[in-house]
């Protein structure tokens, strides 16, 4: 089922996502970004609401294979604000969304190019005066221009908030898991170019960009989204029947104990 942008019918809830192109954490191709996705898959959620979706950057070959990647989920159409490199965006999304007018707004918690700093649905806000709620996992109801939210917590405890419309809401990966992206309607949906005045980035202009270097190692990371998968996780590591409990010792062998866990670990290099 197609969700047609262009169509408007007289009620009901108009939603806007702000899309990204993403960066696949191994091979480095273009890809739909993961929290953007999620963000899409709860819009998509809403009843009665007509979703528009809408990206501002460049347009290159792999930037437009992404992009139809949100189309696949069942789009006719997607607003790309054209953009040129070492452009800031914020401008350009500003003045299509005050035309557009949603009453909701998504957004990914972070984008997996570029400067990734997660500042743009705060930057965002505060320019369109709209509060900005993070880390919402569902969306219960929308009614009498109050939407009520559940966002989640550390632990995998969720709270509910209600906030007053327009408001803008940004989804990370406790968000829904995004549905797979169709071939078909991924290529027969619309790409809708849109040219806004440019201003550059002074900020990135002044920076200097280079390949990253690996990181030392740290100690015990665990990913998990509930708190049973943390506890699971703890337990695991502690099975393994390694490491030593130390008592009664001097503070120069705690020290030299310590050292060499650190190195055999690789947190430390000769």
């Amino acid at each position: 089922m197609s969700h047609d942008t262009t169509k408007q019918a007289s009620g009901g809830l108009d939603v806007a996502v702000l899309v990204s192109v993403g960066r696949h954490p191994l091979t480095a191709r273009a890809r739909r970004a993961d929290h953007d996705a999620r963000a899409v898959e709860l819009a998509l959620g809403l009843e009665a609401a007509r979703v528009r979706l809408i990206h501002a950057g460049r347009n290159d070959p792999d930037s437009e294979a992404a992009l139809r990647d949100y189309l696949g989920m069942g789009f006719a159409s997607l607003t790309r604000i054209d953009q040129p490199a070492g452009a800031d965006v914020l401008p350009a999304l500003l003045e299509a969304l005050r035309e557009a007018a949603p009453q909701l707004l998504f957004t990914g918690s972070r984008a997996e190019t570029g400067e990734g700093s997660g500042l743009l649905p705060y930057l965002l806000g505060e320019a369109l005066g709209w509060p900005v709620v993070t880390g919402i996992a569902a969306v219960e109801s929308v009614e009498g221009g109050t939407a009520t939210l559940l966002q989640a917590l550390p632990r995998g405890q969720r709270r509910r908030l209600r906030v007053r419309l327009p408001a803008l809401i940004s989804v990370d990966e406790a968000g829904p898991a995004p549905r797979q992206s169709a071939y078909g309607p991924a290529r027969r949906g619309t790409l809708s170019a849109e040219t806004r005045p440019a201003e550059t980035d002074d900020a990135l202009a002044g920076w200097t960009l280079e390949p990253a270097r690996a990181r030392p190692k740290r100690l015990k990371i665990v990913k998990a989204s509930s708190a049973r998968e943390r506890f699971k996780a703890a337990a695991a590591k502690a099975e393994g029947g390694g490491g030593q409990v130390l008592t009664d010792v001097t503070p120069e062998q705690g020290a030299e104990a310590i050292f060499t866990l650190l190195k055999e670990e690789g947190v430390l290099r000769h």
